[in-house]
């Protein structure tokens, strides 16, 4: 597998966890629409709880940024750790994007 340069990666991990949340939203909603349950709440509540799975599908994993990390830490490679933790944050804005645009589209004024 060919390795991409980082910006593409960075906005690569931003879509995908984009992706996921909506993704999985709106077939969870189908699903509990299937199943008689009100699904712009289900929706909703599956828009909060996919949060923190977007974003390790995002950035490839939790040993990679952990390795990433540790390699900072002990090789001095501040470069590495500024990196990892700039596709962090592009995968929690992919996920923040993707939730706000479900609570639009729901508006559940509903606290869970």
């Amino acid at each position: 597998m060919k390795d991409i340069g980082f910006f593409p990666n960075l906005i690569e991990g931003y879509f995908l966890a984009l992706g996921v949340i909506l993704g999985g939203s709106l077939l969870g909603g189908l699903a509990a629409f299937l199943t008689g349950q009100p699904p712009l709440t289900a929706i909703y509540r599956y828009s909060t709880d996919l949060r923190i799975w977007a974003i390790i599908a995002a950035i490839g994993g939790t040993f990679d940024t952990v390795y990433s990390f540790e390699k900072g830490f002990l090789e001095g490679g501040t470069k590495d750790i500024f990196k990892q933790f700039l596709l962090i944050l592009s995968a929690l804005g992919g996920a923040q994007t993707g939730a706000k645009l479900i609570f639009w589209l729901t508006q559940e004024q509903t606290t869970i």
